[in-house]
């Protein structure tokens, strides 16, 4: 349901929208929550798919409960820095984030004054994007298997780029080196922009890049993109084949996010979100919006969310070993 605005809560509205937090104005309380604000607050800078499916959802909690959201984005430190807002906050329902998975390795690679599952309380599954594997047109391989028996006659002369140590850009890559026997040499750069525009000119062979991005440069012939990093076809992308379809069975590496809140919610605010988030996830217009940058939608309960938390950290921690990835 569309709502519309007053021209002067408009005009605030955008005004704080281009300062980095979005404000919804407010009316009655939510059942179970005071008449204060719901703080939404994120790890990651903005334009970011977590900051793009807060700023979704934002706007249709508030439709349903009359209740003020506020998303602020407290990025740093791998998203470190928001979630220890979060972390340490009253369990009363106000201050919630939408995080990714990839945090859960926050553990691994910085010392934090929190535990990365038992400090937050699960609210629901809500999205998930598939990477892209993608190499620059100079690299002789124009399919998985060709990329394959390249990277072993390069070795570790040819090299990877990532928007650094601990991101799924880094993760995917180094599972599938795992997998396969490459040597591929890791290059970290300080965000995505970098690394993409090394990798286009040419200074890096290939990296892993969200679907969405992958498709907008492939298409331009900038880079040539060779699979999907999860095991189904995407219902975004059903061109795109699979690594695991391509010749490495089962690999299975991707983006998902997820709402949550402090340790201790109260079990009826919880139940509420979890409701709530689910009619909103349902509705077209948050496809649309999320499809259009190549995120779909993938709803759980809290309890779906918990069981792939604790399933995925000891993935990654095992991962993280085995690859003998270490910290920036």
């Amino acid at each position: 349901m569309k709502t519309s605005l007053p021209s002067e809560l408009r005009r605030k509205f955008l005004l704080a929208a281009g300062a980095g937090a979005l404000v919804i104005p407010f009316g009655s309380r939510a059942q179970g929550l005071s008449n204060r604000p719901v703080h939404m607050i994120l790890g990651q800078t903005a334009a970011t798919t977590p900051d793009l499916i807060a700023r979704a959802i934002a706007p249709r909690l508030q439709a349903r409960w009359n209740q003020p959201f506020i998303v602020e984005n407290r990025g740093g430190a791998g998203g470190a820095i928001g979630l220890e807002a979060v972390a340490k906050a009253p369990p009363d329902g106000h201050i919630i984030t939408v995080n990714v998975n990839s945090t859960l390795t926050l553990p691994m690679f910085f010392k934090i004054d929190y535990d990365i599952i038992k400090s937050f309380t699960p609210l629901a599954l809500l999205a998930e994007n598939p990477f892209a594997l993608v190499v620059h047109p100079s690299v002789p391989a124009h399919n998985l298997k060709e990329f394959i028996e390249w990277g072993k006659r390069e070795g570790s002369k040819a090299n990877y780029g990532s928007p650094g140590n601990g991101t799924h850009h880094h993760l995917i890559m180094e599972s599938l080196k795992l997998r396969t026997g490459l040597k591929l040499t890791h290059i970290p750069y300080k965000g995505s922009a970098p690394a993409l525009n090394d990798l286009i000119g040419g200074q890096i062979s290939c990296m892993f890049l969200p679907m969405v991005t992958a498709i907008s440069f492939g298409r331009s012939g900038k880079v040539r993109v060779l699979g999907s990093s999860m095991k189904d076809r995407s219902p975004l992308t059903p061109d795109i084949p699979t690594i695991s379809e391509l010749g490495v069975p089962g690999f299975n590496f991707y983006g998902w996010f997820y709402a949550e809140g402090p340790a201790g919610m109260p079990a009826d605010i919880v139940n509420k979100y979890a409701t709530t988030l689910r009619e909103v996830m349902g509705e077209p217009e948050v496809k649309e919006t999320l499809a259009k940058n190549g995120v779909s939608v993938h709803y759980g309960t809290p309890a779906e969310l918990d069981k792939a938390k604790r399933e995925d950290y000891q993935v990654l921690a095992k991962l993280v070993k085995d690859a003998n990835i270490k910290g920036d």
